[in-house]
């Protein structure tokens, strides 16, 4: 039976993530996977959760990868110093200490392949898939990109996408909040996993399709 599972940002926690896909799911060969990004920075384990998601795809798994902020940042930390500054502030310190380098520029091109191949948005008969939103304040939203990995307007057009259900992450809530905002339109399933020092966050989640069945796991890193 096929089964569709949406991961929300992961943030380099990669025990947390093992266990959601290995023991709580379970995954099987036949599930699909998405996950919206952010799997780098603030973490300990950045390089961990990018070597288990290559190595599952090598066995089999379907598991389909967007695009997040933070992996934005740290392809674009090479282009100037004020960028690289940015990243840098925000969590990328730890991600370049992980993969035991100084410079994104010394990432191995599996890597750098991993990250240029994320896709800024997945779309299918009945979901769209992205890490931060959609600009719908525009004629044609799926033009913004820099909307899909930044945005956090709540303003929400559901012809603009053909009625189809928006699932993102990108602005973390505790769980009770997220638990509240469940609806046929619009899901943000960003439980703050790295956030763990925090009260009401530290989950990471995934979203059972076409259920809508949050499944959530504290973070263990």
């Amino acid at each position: 039976m096929l089964r569709i599972f949406v991961i929300g940002d992961i943030h380099g926690c990669c025990n947390t993530f093992k266990k959601l896909l290995l023991e709580i799911i379970d995954i099987q060969k036949s599930d699909k996977i998405y996950c919206i990004g952010d799997y780098v920075d603030r973490g300990n384990d950045s390089k961990g959760v990018i070597d288990f998601i290559i190595n599952l795809r090598i066995k089999g798994y379907h598991i389909h990868t967007l695009r997040g902020n933070h992996e934005q940042m740290m392809l674009d930390s090479t282009i100037d110093e004020q960028r690289l500054n940015h990243w840098l502030k925000n969590g990328g310190g730890v991600t370049l200490k992980n993969f035991g380098i100084s410079s994104v520029n010394e990432l191995s091109r599996k890597y750098l392949t991993f990250l240029k191949r994320t896709k800024f948005f997945i779309a299918t008969n009945k979901y769209i898939f992205v890490h931060a939103g959609l600009n719908f304040k525009i004629e044609n939203p799926f033009t913004d990109k820099e909307a899909m990995l930044w945005i956090r307007d709540e303003y929400f057009d559901k012809a603009k996408i053909n009625n189809r259900i928006l699932i993102h992450g990108h602005t973390p809530i505790p769980f009770e909040s997220l638990c509240k905002q469940l609806n046929p339109n619009k899901v943000n399933i960003d439980g703050g996993c790295v956030y763990n020092h925090k009260s009401g966050f530290g989950n990471l989640i995934a979203l059972e399709l076409p259920d809508m069945k949050l499944i959530p796991i504290r973070n263990i890193d």
